[in-house]
């Protein structure tokens, strides 16, 4: 093979020193660069496509703009710009849920870095500077939650927002046909990590002291709760509910995905408690066809709020003792579902609770308990004995 032929096709135009720019392909990919000095850097840019006499057209056109003493690279993308065509592209195909924390996550990186900052020079400092201010300010929401500690995984949460879109940014195209960043900088930055997150499963007992609690409280209380127990998924997916979602008929109960975190669209079957917790709720508030299970009180016309969820919690917990135990809410319900179905295989277990990873299951649901243990091994113990039996008769 031939030295030009490991090289390459190539092609120069303009005088050297002044604005000599080159097209060449890769000699392994075949892919076309354009390259040039620029302050007396050399830069290379991907033209994304492999059409030789276009890259000799563009190669011509950039010698030009350079003795004109025009600027003929693209303009790196600030934060604000990024943000811009993400929110515009990308967030509205989320669910409801997503898009509202695309929109805090792209204020507060705005507010730490600066809408100016350009997308490209962003390294390691700013990634541990981000980390440490994020846990200095607190939650930065209204209302009571404003100023409360935040834990490491909701600063991950943010910060794979950005890497969302730094990722999407090296896959799109500038007007002028180069991708917006020619690599997301901020890859393999480590993760913030919780040594020791509190995860708390709901017992039996608690679980039958708030339903005692709930007789006290408004009827929809107990339902949220019931609905919560019975079907292992998120508060904001059962307060979103609406009543063409169940079928008592069919027994089942359709999760949307726009109502849901994960956009995770699936339908569940209802256990004889849940479908009798809605049969009288329906006997005691009739409704029909796309009427909230859970409305918002007065004529607001529309779903109770999540801040109602958490005040109506907070009082079930006061009034069954439960208030003193840190971290205790509506999640507890969740772990409880995922623990004390361990037995069932993983991918009806996802589908059942409305989770998409497993491991997200295994990791952060499920808890190991001292019954399933003793249980694993009694059943060790007799699957032993009779291995050593039959090897005795043979």
């Amino acid at each position: 093979m031939t030295n030009a032929e490991k090289q390459g096709w190539s092609f120069i135009t303009g005088e050297r020193g002044r604005n000599r720019v080159r097209v060449f392909t890769h000699p392994k990919t075949g892919r076309i660069f354009l390259e040039l000095y620029d302050g007396g850097r050399r830069k290379r840019l991907a033209l994304g496509h492999r059409d030789r006499e276009a890259a000799k057209a563009k190669a011509e056109e950039v010698a030009a703009a350079l003795r004109r003493a025009e600027v003929p690279l693209r303009v790196e993308p600030t934060l604000q710009a990024l943000f811009d065509n993400y929110g515009r592209e990308v967030t509205p195909t989320k669910s409801t849920s997503k898009q509202g924390h695309d929109r805090r996550a792209m204020r507060l990186f705005l507010s730490f870095l600066g809408p100016s900052r350009k997308a490209a020079t962003l390294d390691r400092r700013d990634w541990d500077g981000y980390v440490a201010w994020r846990s200095r300010s607190g939650d930065t929401r209204g209302g009571r939650a404003k100023g409360r500690p935040v834990r490491p995984r909701v600063i991950e949460y943010d910060l794979r927002f950005l890497h969302a879109v730094l990722n999407w940014a090296v896959t799109v195209r500038d007007p002028a046909g180069g991708f917006l960043l020619d690599r997301n900088p901020l890859k393999g930055m480590p993760w913030p990590r919780d040594d020791s997150p509190v995860r708390p499963v709901l017992t039996d007992e608690q679980y039958t002291a708030l339903r005692r609690a709930a007789k006290r409280e408004d009827p929809s209380c107990g339902l949220a709760l019931v609905l919560a127990h019975e079907t292992g998924h998120r508060i904001g997916a059962i307060r979103l509910l609406r009543w063409s979602d169940v079928d008592l008929a069919r027994r089942c109960v359709r999760w949307r995905g726009e109502n849901d975190k994960i956009g995770f669209e699936h339908e569940t079957p209802l256990t004889a408690e849940a479908l009798a917790a809605l049969e009288a709720a329906r006997r005691l508030r009739p409704a029909v066809g796309d009427a909230w299970l859970f409305p918002a009180p007065g004529r607001q016309g529309g779903p109770m709020s999540r801040h109602r969820f958490r005040d109506r919690w907070e009082r079930l917990a006061a009034r069954a003792g439960l208030q003193d135990i840190p971290r205790l809410g509506w999640h507890a319900l969740r772990r409880k579902f995922a623990t004390e179905l361990k037995h069932v295989p993983l991918k009806d277990l996802c589908y059942l609770g409305g989770w998409k990873n497993p491991q997200t299951v295994l990791m952060c649901y499920q808890k190991a308990d001292e019954a399933t243990m003793r249980e694993a091994l009694r059943t060790r113990r007799r699957v032993r004995v009779a291995a050593a039996s039959a090897l005795v008769r043979s």
